[in-house]
């Protein structure tokens, strides 16, 4: 072998080297996020645990103030807006994504929902939660209205309370006639999936946000003092409620999503390491092989320079 060949053998077995090194502390970092985002998931669905007692209580308590309301009554954040054409409908669109990214494919299926429900003529009025939703819509030129500049990180309850007292002023001033969220809903520890979920007007006998109680009572409901001031009282919390939910739930989401990029992530990483390994193994064996051959040839080549020697010196004595 030249000695441009073993250069070029030692640097082949370098580089595997450094790839393998460089896959190594990738897998640190990965590992790290998988940890990190498993106790951030567990500590929000703790959170959303310990609060759901009470907005499944509200959510009874709606169903059966829904179920006794007087046929005529009216209120304004009940019913749609009949005086309003289809096409002249404002919407206010509510959007939670993530504040990072390596998360699998949950910010792309959420912006995804987002640009299909957006209409042209923009008469809808974009409000995202989230560091990379805002990122997305300032890099393609896509509105967002930045008095809600929330991030997705640590979802509480007064933090959606500014959002939905934000979107109930906006929802009684007639500034939009619908309200809309879209998140991501955690349906298992594998599978997510993206909603969208009309938060008002609230339609009648059925809110359409929360699932109906099937343990609601049917007696007679006296409202008191008036139904007027007790959905005064009862519909922002309802309506903070859900959104709570929803920043909890897409906050699990998430981390759910980023885990298991992270996951499948070390298994690549796991696979292409055995491969480099076995390349890297092969590589040296035959380097190592290469110089031990030389070594022999050398040696065998001196050996025989040896009893050359030795014989023409023989030679020469027997002359003289």
């Amino acid at each position: 072998m030249s000695l441009r060949q073993r250069k070029a053998a030692m640097s082949a077995i370098r580089e595997i080297r450094d790839r393998i090194a460089s896959i190594q502390n990738t897998m640190k970092i990965t590992n790290a996020m998988y940890m990190i985002s498993s106790t951030k998931m567990n500590a929000a669905k703790s959170a959303l645990n310990a609060t759901e007692p009470y907005f499944f209580a509200l959510e009874a308590m709606f169903a059966r103030v829904m179920r006794h309301l007087p046929p005529d009554f009216e209120h304004a954040y009940l019913d749609r807006r009949e005086k309003v054409q289809d096409a002249d409908v404002k919407r206010a669109i509510v959007c939670v994504t993530a504040d990072k990214g390596l998360a699998g494919a949950y910010n792309h299926n959420v912006l995804r929902m987002m640009e299909e429900m957006l209409r042209p003529d923009g008469k809808d009025l974009l409000f995202v939660i989230g560091e990379v939703g805002h990122a997305y819509c300032e890099q393609r030129g896509i509105p967002v209205y930045k008095d809600i500049h929330e991030t997705a990180q640590k979802p509480t309850l007064p933090k959606a309370r500014v959002i939905a007292s934000r979107m109930l002023d906006l929802f009684a001033r007639e500034e939009v006639d619908e309200v809309y969220i879209i998140y991501t809903r955690m349906k298992n520890s594998m599978e997510n999936e993206v909603q969208k979920t009309q938060l008002l007007p609230l339609v009648r006998l059925n809110s359409g946000v929360f699932r109906e109680s099937a343990n609601a009572i049917q007696e007679e409901f006296d409202l008191q003092p008036d139904p007027e001031t007790l959905l005064d009282n009862i519909i922002p919390d309802f309506v903070s409620g859900y959104i709570y939910g929803a920043l909890v739930e897409s906050y699990c989401a998430e981390h759910s999503s980023r885990m298991q990029a992270m996951d499948a992530a070390n298994k690549a990483g796991e696979k292409l390491l055995s491969e480099l390994s076995v390349k890297y193994n092969r590589e040296r064996q035959a380097a190592i092989t290469q110089e031990i051959t030389e070594v022999a040839a050398g040696a065998r080549a001196r050996s025989e320079q040896l009893k050359k020697s030795r014989r023409k010196k023989m030679a020469a004595g027997k002359e003289s």
